[in-house]
């Protein structure tokens, strides 16, 4: 969990970052896409860390939560292909003056999405494991949070 916290948090800073330009973009909208999704992550990782912590069952809300991660996990993946397109366009770009910092950095940032994306599918696992799976059929059992 704590690995993830470091590269969420590496990721939403690098995500301002413009590899073309090797200059950072706070004023654009699009930048502040990722950080959203980031913040529903941090949610799950801190429900995840209190279930784990208080040896609570899980509950629908953690339900709903994992299934928006789910979506969110296809955005990281859409992400991936993306860091991926730019990177290998590095190429087609010989001819213009490109950054030195373009292929370390756009290398930096495409291992930390796949890690990321490692990070989150161990985070489900460790979920199923950890505090258990999604059994509503004895809701009622589950539902008193004072026990």
């Amino acid at each position: 969990m704590v690995l993830s916290i470091v590269v969420l948090a590496i990721l939403i800073v690098l995500n301002f970052y413009g590899l073309y330009t090797n200059k950072f973009y706070f004023f654009k909208f699009d930048n502040y896409i990722f950080p959203l999704f980031a913040i529903v992550h941090f949610i799950f990782l801190y429900v995840m860390w209190f279930k784990v912590k208080e040896r609570e069952y899980t509950d629908p809300q953690m339900r709903n939560l994992e299934y928006a991660m789910y979506g969110i996990f296809l955005i990281y993946i859409f992400k991936i292909l993306d860091t991926a397109y730019i990177l290998q366009s590095y190429y087609e770009y010989q001819d213009h003056i490109m950054p030195t910092t373009f292929i370390p950095i756009g290398t930096f940032i495409f291992f930390l999405q796949l890690f990321l994306l490692f990070l989150t599918i161990l985070t489900f696992k460790h979920r199923m494991t950890m505090v258990g799976p999604y059994n509503f059929d004895n809701i009622n059992g589950n539902i008193d949070s004072w026990q």
